[in-house]
């Protein structure tokens, strides 16, 4: 990987190690989880045939395999991450004759083609950049004057409870992660519509629309309550809070997830609701 931008330092550490390592090995169920988002993202972009797309913090290659397939042979999908990890499941999982590449990078400094994609897009890939402004405006120098911009974000915490009511469960047992101001990188980074308009302003976008998507994700993938609890222990920010805690205290967390999540229980699903926002934006 070339240098990152030294801003992103944290993130490219984080996402390079055990954290990247977890979300790699977690790829196949968080894809299922988290496929009504591409879904909509994909609708919303409306790729078409031929087009060529930047598929930012492409992550283990979904969103970017999720694209190929509208562009088909005559487009091409470049998927830029920071996580070799990640990455290497994206290679893994693309086939051999999709218009895809990969590139290990920081998209804040990667020195794209100029005005040489259609489409930049992004499923939660871009609310981990220290400095957003200056990554989305080396962003918009790759887009064409007639490209355009759609990608998917979290709201905020309180609008979701597919990662709040684990972590809140977990919380009666171990202290609380340290809080995030508003402008640090993280999942809700992007949750305020004040602060994205004014980043893809600043970097030049116009047309900027946000709209707000509310969804049901089956953290259980169908698997009953067991695995979703198990999930909650794997991923997210509660495993994160749990992360050191002695097996005391793992245990009756575990007994607070499952009372947390059993009324969400649908058949072997367990449908916790979320909301995001679908920005798009014209690059001139």
């Amino acid at each position: 990987m070339n240098a990152g931008h030294p801003q992103n330092a944290d993130q490219i550490a984080y996402w390079n190690g055990p954290g990247g390592q977890r979300w790699a090995s977690r790829q196949a169920a968080q894809d299922i989880v988290l496929q009504p988002v591409l879904d909509l993202l994909i609708d919303r972009a409306a790729p078409k045939a031929g087009e060529r797309i930047v598929d930012v913090g492409c992550g283990s290659g979904a969103s970017t395999n999720g694209f190929a397939t509208k562009v088909g042979p005559s487009g091409h999908v470049f998927g830029v991450d920071v996580s070799g990890p990640m990455l290497e499941r994206a290679r893994q999982s693309t086939p051999k004759d999709a218009p895809v590449t990969y590139a290990l990078a920081d998209a804040t400094v990667y020195p794209f083609d100029p005005a040489s994609f259609d489409l930049l897009a992004s499923r939660f890939g871009v609310m981990f950049f220290a400095d957003p402004a200056v990554s989305f405006a080396n962003l918009h120098k790759a887009l064409k004057p007639s490209g355009r911009l759609a990608f998917a974000c979290w709201q905020e915490p309180r609008e979701n409870p597919f990662f709040m009511a684990p972590l809140q469960a977990v919380y009666k047992h171990v202290p609380k992660l340290p809080q995030l101001g508003p402008e640090d990188p993280g999942p809700f980074s992007f949750a305020s519509e004040a602060r994205v308009n004014r980043i893809l302003g600043e970097a030049g976008f116009s047309g900027i629309a946000m709209e707000p998507c509310r969804l049901e994700f089956d953290v259980a993938i169908g698997r009953g309550i067991d695995a979703a609890v198990q999930s909650a222990l794997e991923i997210g920010p509660a495993s994160r809070a749990l992360e050191g805690q002695p097996d005391d205290l793992r245990a009756a967390a575990v007994t607070s997830i499952r009372e947390a999540l059993t009324p969400f229980v649908k058949g072997d699903a367990v449908l916790l609701p979320g909301a995001i926002w679908i920005v798009t934006a014209r690059a001139s």
